[in-house]
């Protein structure tokens, strides 16, 4: 009996010791506490968040010492810029044609031949990705409003780029956003491949009573986020491929403007950002039928101040935003920070603001939104798109330039 008392009384020592120095020494370090939400303003509706951290989450500061480069200036109306794989950049411009550029803003190339734009307004020649092959193709995709006797559409083409000629060569359309629609706004219009080759297409509700009504509906191509194979056809494994009257196309619904699509380097999922109406920005993480709510459920109110519909904010079978601005960021293009170059940065969201004028970094964690942090603010400009490379992030703005974010 004494031997065992004197065994278990090593055994409380030893687990007390163990537990000190534990407590002592963690093994591994906690991050630092956010700190005030970035937002300080009066937000425009009185509405609640479905959960803690939806909406005005603390703040966070870049450590790591970063340079900003003004590498070009006087880029006309820039509306995408995307990096190709030997790291240049290939920027849209509204009117109709593409210029690359080297990774220190020299002019490269234009690139013309595209089919004719509609360019009032919020359309034109909008994004572009490469595909997939690029490097051995030299294929690149593109969205942009197409014209109709009625109105327009948001379409999507493909083509070879000659660079050396300086054209397109063998253009043509593979899907539209039907139906047409007599508006010159919110044609959504954001590209991203996945990991299999299909590509994800948005499209936005064309900003009118009647275009509204149909980001719920099925039948119709807009307010929703498309999956299609390089040709243009549904992907294989659409929601409601198989579903009568739909559009098999349509991989998710109930948006009302997404400028904003990007992969999660590691997850390999889709998030999404999209334009609210006065307030109710949101960020969204993409799931295959999934429902979003527009315009039966938002954060948001119509620009005259009244509500919007039953001005509810949940509803059974409608999918909640991850995260939600008011006021308004006006998210347009976003990327994932891909590498580690900056370590904090690694895996964080960043996501051009329009009105807001500012970068806005968003830190994830288990796909919720911990920390908040805005970039370029000193610059007041409009940041339509930003891309990842290398390490380095490059944004081009409503006023024409180009910058370069990197590591000092």
């Amino acid at each position: 009996m004494l031997a065992k008392i004197i065994y278990l009384s090593a055994i409380i020592v030893l687990s007390l010791s163990c537990g000190t120095q534990s407590s002592k020494y963690p093994a591994k370090e906690k991050k630092a506490k956010a700190g005030q939400p970035v937002e300080t303003q009066k937000p425009n509706a009185d509405y609640k968040p479905a959960f803690t951290g939806q909406t005005r989450i603390g703040s966070v500061k870049t450590t790591t010492p970063i340079a900003i480069d003004l590498l070009a200036k006087d880029l006309g109306r820039p509306w995408a810029a995307v990096t190709l794989p030997d790291g240049r950049l290939l920027i849209t411009e509204k009117s109709g044609y593409m210029v690359i550029r080297d990774n220190n803003g020299n002019l490269i190339k234009k690139i013309t031949g595209f089919p004719d734009v509609d360019d009032d307004g919020q359309g034109g020649l909008l994004d572009v990705a490469a595909d997939p092959s690029y490097n051995v193709n030299k294929i690149i995709y593109w969205s942009f409003s197409e014209p109709h006797e009625d109105g327009n559409l948001t379409a999507v083409a493909k083509g070879l780029l000659n660079e050396v000629a300086g054209v397109i060569e063998n253009p043509r359309v593979i899907f539209r956003a039907t139906p047409v629609f007599n508006s010159s706004l919110h044609f959504g219009s954001r590209l991203v491949f996945d990991k299999d080759g299909n590509l994800f297409v948005s499209s936005g509700e064309r900003s009118d009573p009647d275009g509204r009504k149909q980001a719920q509906w099925l039948h119709s191509g807009l307010g929703k986020i498309f999956k299609i194979t390089p040709d243009g056809n549904p992907a294989p494994d659409n929601p409601f491929i198989y579903q009568q009257g739909t559009m098999p196309e349509i991989f998710a619904f109930g948006f009302r403007n997404v400028q904003s699509l990007d992969i999660h380097p590691v997850t390999g999922e889709l998030w999404e950002a999209e334009f609210g109406p006065r307030g109710g920005d949101e960020l969204n993480l993409i799931k295959p039928g999934k429902n979003y709510g527009w315009p039966v459920i938002t954060y948001g109110i119509e620009y005259s101040g009244d509500e919007i519909g039953e001005a509810i904010q949940q509803k059974e079978g409608m999918a909640q935003p991850v995260y939600y601005w008011d006021p308004v960021l006006s998210p347009s293009g976003m990327t994932f920070y891909k590498g580690n170059t900056i370590p904090e940065w690694e895996n964080n969201l960043f996501i051009g603001g329009l009105s807001s004028t500012h970068i806005c970094r968003l830190v994830l964690d288990n796909n919720k939104v911990t920390g908040e942090e805005r970039l370029l603010a000193e610059k007041g400009e409009r940041f339509r798109d930003i891309a990842y490379a290398e390490g380095m992030l490059y944004a081009v703005t409503d006023a024409g330039n180009l910058y370069r974010i990197s590591k000092k």
